[in-house]
């Protein structure tokens, strides 16, 4: 007599948490060997005897080793989503993105070999915890372009703050330890908030691309007009913004 339907259920389900544990464990045992002894180190072979297990489990777990590096970067742009804080009303929206922008960049400090391995790839960016991440920067972005904080478009933006601080990290690393100082970080920053930010929130001042700026952040929560109307006034306030 075949077991019951719940008997299979729990069986099934008891397994896949099983393969889900062995998983992590492979993982972590990976992100070890690149902490301790860089990409290189990252064998199956290695990875499999740090695990307790044969290296057949790694094929089966992740295809290959480049699987299995994908696999890495992904949790590692998991852990660093873990670590942004989000506040959907800061006091201070120029202090909340130099909070944000330090965050990002102490995160890159701390895992050197993981953050390396993250952003070695470009096919990368198509990472679930990594559009995630990136929603979380363009919301910070939106709220100051709604401020009137905004100087550029928002995409560029968020274009500027992500590569000013992968940008630090990476030079950071690249320099020998008796040459790194902080006052480079300091000065990149701040180079980031000039860049992106206004001195003064436009909707005070007299030019109209800040204000068309704010305003177009504003509009997706803009419910009495319809969808037609939307369109047609985003696209006027895109050549605003633009000075087209």
């Amino acid at each position: 007599m075949p077991p019951p339907p719940h008997s299979r259920s729990t069986a099934s389900d008891a397994a896949a948490v099983g393969r889900e544990q062995t998983r992590r464990r492979v993982i972590e045992a990976a992100i070890d060997l690149l902490t301790r002894s860089g990409r290189d180190a990252v064998t199956t072979r290695a990875v499999a005897d740090q695990a307790g297990l044969q290296p057949p489990a790694i094929y089966r777990l992740f295809g290959d080793k480049d699987g299995l590096l994908d696999a890495v970067a992904e949790h590692g742009f998991e852990e660093f989503l873990a670590t942004k804080r989000i506040d959907p009303e800061p006091p201070d929206l120029i202090e909340d993105l130099r909070a944000g922008w330090d965050v990002a960049v102490e995160f890159g400090l701390t895992n050197p070999a993981l953050y390396t391995l993250m952003y070695s790839e470009p096919t990368r960016a198509d990472s679930a915890a990594f559009k995630a991440g990136m929603e979380i920067l363009k919301g910070r972005v939106r709220r100051l372009a709604a401020g009137g904080w905004l100087r550029v478009d928002e995409e560029l933006a968020a274009q500027i703050i992500h590569a000013t601080s992968r940008g630090a990290v990476l030079t950071w690393l690249s320099l020998p330890e008796d040459r790194r100082d902080r006052t480079l970080l300091t000065t990149l920053r701040e180079s980031m908030v000039a860049a992106v930010t206004a001195q003064t929130p436009a909707v005070r001042d007299a030019g109209p691309s800040g204000a068309a700026r704010a305003l177009r952040a504003a509009l997706p929560e803009q419910t009495t007009l319809s969808s037609a109307e939307r369109y047609l006034l985003r696209e006027w306030l895109d050549r605003l913004a633009t000075g087209g």
